[in-house]
């Protein structure tokens, strides 16, 4: 089975080795039919320390790494 990868930005990176992602969804209202926006965060293993906030990250689903952390970062579009 494929995993999930998901796009988001960085919101916090005070973490050692740890980012903090917030992905945001959009989907249609079932009854009123407006747009609506709807965001998560999720913590991300940054092994480089390269992410910055405010940055745009591909991250995907992985093995547990500790309590929270179930995801990795895969790419970084701001290099």
């Amino acid at each position: 089975m494929p995993k999930r990868v998901l796009q988001g930005t960085v919101v916090s990176d005070k973490a050692d080795k740890t980012v903090v992602v917030r992905v945001e969804r959009r989907y249609a209202h079932p009854l009123y039919k407006k747009t609506v926006r709807q965001s998560k965060k999720y913590k991300a293993h940054d092994e480089t320390n390269a992410c910055k906030v405010g940055d745009t990250i591909s991250i995907e689903e992985s093995r547990p790494i500790s309590k929270d952390k179930r995801w990795i970062v895969v790419s970084n579009q701001a290099d």
